[in-house]
């Protein structure tokens, strides 16, 4: 079995190898975890309300951070597939917060949802669900 991985050594892994993402780990736990972006001017729409492809994006990084802390450190698990529900419009200066639960992690998909909040607001702005696949161990 795979030695669960720490929060610090997830971030470490984020940041070598995905050094452009914005999303920070705020906690991985058993089947779930939670990240935050801080969302800049330049990820707004017209009218104020923070991108669709910064949201998907939350809710991939949120997925994947639970699935390594479930799986250990394998960068080739990769998305494949992420439907999202647009639900409200996020607050504009707040921060994206991602909370997601795995559903299932099996020896070859993973699965979970992740509903997406703006900072300070109880209801979820969005509801993302994604599939993972797992690469076979090498022997």
């Amino acid at each position: 079995m795979t030695r669960t991985p720490s929060k610090a050594e997830i971030v470490a892994f984020l940041s070598t190898e995905f050094p452009q993402t914005k999303c920070t780990v705020e906690s991985v736990g058993a089947m779930a975890a939670t990240v935050r972006h801080e969302v800049g001017i330049d990820e707004l729409r017209p009218g104020g309300t923070v991108s669709g492809p910064v949201l998907m994006a939350v809710a991939d990084v949120a997925l994947y951070v639970a699935i390594l802390g479930e799986i250990g450190i394998v960068p080739l698990a990769v998305t494949t597939s992420l439907s999202i529900n647009f639900l409200r419009k996020p607050t504009p200066n707040s921060a994206i917060i991602g909370v997601c639960k795995l559903m299932k992690v099996g020896k070859s998909l993973a699965v979970g949802e992740v509903a997406l909040y703006s900072e300070g607001t109880p209801a979820p702005v969005a509801h993302a669900v994604g599939t993972y696949s797992i690469p076979k161990k090498l022997a």
